[in-house]
């Protein structure tokens, strides 16, 4: 599949289309699953992740693993571009996105599904796991 038929089928509008920001927020956001809410959350850098680091990865690692790994490597750029702009080692992203990752993984071993709530309180779940692995991450920042 190639880029634009992926955020097509994630933002079920065309890459550029004047509504594909507000559709990723609104699918993401009221995913009724945290792995749900990353498979519409910004699906350009997604699709990258998903080809280069993941799929790779997951020919020599279990799925769960290769997924945790992948979040790292994602907090790490993230981190990297941190480093040049400040020009100092800081790692803050890098926990924070492996904690989300494990996130991920242990809420699908779960079956952690709240799909059947009001969008809100879907939305509502999906930040507070996101500020929960941030705070943290924050806590035992390197």
């Amino acid at each position: 599949m190639n880029l634009s038929d992926y955020i097509k089928k994630r933002n079920g509008v065309p890459m550029g289309a004047d509504n594909s920001l507000r559709n990723m927020l609104h699918r993401s956001l009221g995913a009724g699953k945290f792995s749900t809410f990353w498979k519409y959350w910004n699906p350009i850098w997604s699709y990258f992740l998903g080809k280069y680091i993941f799929q790779p990865i997951k020919q020599f690692l279990p799925a769960a693993f290769s997924l945790i790994f992948t979040f790292a490597v994602s907090g790490f750029l993230h981190d990297l571009v941190i480093m040049i702009i400040k020009r100092e080692f800081t790692l803050l992203l890098t926990p924070w996105f492996l904690l989300m990752g494990l996130c991920v993984v242990l809420g699908d071993y779960a079956k952690i599904d709240y799909s059947k709530s009001p969008w809100i309180a879907r939305a509502a779940i999906n930040i507070l796991i996101i500020s929960s692995c941030l705070y943290i991450a924050y806590q035992i920042r390197l």
